[in-house]
């Protein structure tokens, strides 16, 4: 992007951010703002197991429960080299080895998802993937119809000083506009890093301030969100407009990470607290509507590899419709 261009752009967000959240709000609902918590979606980690024994069954009994989206989780057989190596070390420890299309061609996953009137908005995949395999993802959107691409964790060497995350904006820049130009759009997930504050700076807000609001937008992940030591409501208000997609779960007491948020037995220990929404702490009838008003038009329920799942996820979408 040209500088002038991004200044430009720049200044005009940073005009809109100087409005009242209230006015600004406003002008953002739409007729459709009463309907989407009727439209919950389920990102499919949450149920790995369940997928593998028998997908298509899985799938009816989760549109028979009343959800209608579904977010998958890489990797495709078009991702990147690297992505399912990775995986495919993981794998063992998980104890399960589905991703992606669980086997199927998009076609046939698109045939079923359409009998089980369910729908994919958003799918997850990998930094190499984004950076090199852009043509797959978009051949992929055109048949299931996502709109969004998902960046779910930024490796830990893009994020260990502030000069990695100003190289991580500049890419996230090239990233948003290659999916741009084949005709997506990328967002970006928050973990638990990056919401303290780092060398002066907060990583995220960085992120979002030097990066194009027409390039990369955001799925908040209210869980850790509030386990990194932010509030989902200082951001959805700070930020309108640029989150898009929300990660709904619950957390049974309030915690923190124990550190920064930044490596995996972080986020391990808080595992045990995720909890059904509307079971826990984390103040959901407040951070909804906010989130409506701010512009988020997907409600995913997450809770990574439930236990129980058939009681936990009828319990948060019953739930969330009840909102």
């Amino acid at each position: 992007m040209l500088r002038r261009e991004f200044i430009k752009k720049s200044t005009m967000a940073g005009s809109i951010s100087l409005l009242p959240f209230e006015i600004l709000a406003n002008s953002l609902k739409t007729s459709k703002n009463n309907i989407f918590l009727d439209q919950i979606g389920l990102q499919l980690f949450s149920i790995p197991f369940l997928l593998e024994n028998d997908f298509e069954k899985t799938l009816a009994m989760l549109s028979e429960m009343g959800y209608s989206k579904l977010e998958l989780y890489g990797p495709y057989t078009f991702s990147a080299a690297s992505a399912k190596e990775n995986w495919k070390n993981l794998a063992p420890r998980l104890g399960f080895s589905g991703s992606g299309f669980f086997g199927r061609e998009a076609a046939e996953l698109a045939r079923l998802l359409h009998s089980n009137n369910l729908s994919v908005p958003a799918i997850h995949t990998d930094l190499d993937t984004l950076e090199n395999e852009m043509g797959g993802l978009a051949s992929a959107a055109e048949t299931l119809g996502f709109e969004y691409v998902v960046l779910p964790a930024l490796p830990e060497e893009k994020r260990s000083s502030m000069e990695d995350y100003k190289a991580t904006a500049d890419l996230f820049n090239r990233i948003g506009k290659s999916a741009v130009d084949h005709g997506i759009k990328f967002a970006y997930h928050n973990h638990g890093y990056g919401l303290v504050e780092m060398e002066g700076q907060i990583p995220l807000q960085y992120l979002i301030e030097n990066t194009d609001p027409e390039w990369l937008f955001l799925e908040m992940d209210i869980f850790w969100t509030t386990a990194g030591r932010a509030d989902p409501l200082e951001y959805l208000k700070k930020y309108p407009g640029r989150y898009r997609l929300m990660h709904v779960k619950d957390m049974k007491e309030k915690k923190h990470f124990s550190g920064d948020g930044g490596n995996p037995s972080q986020w391990m220990e808080l595992f045990p607290l995720m909890c059904p929404a509307g079971d826990g702490i984390i103040e959901l009838e407040k951070i909804i509507p906010v989130a409506i008003e701010s512009g988020v038009e997907h409600f995913i329920v997450e809770q990574d590899l439930v236990k129980e799942p058939q009681q936990a996820l009828s319990q948060s979408i019953g739930y969330l419709k009840s909102i």
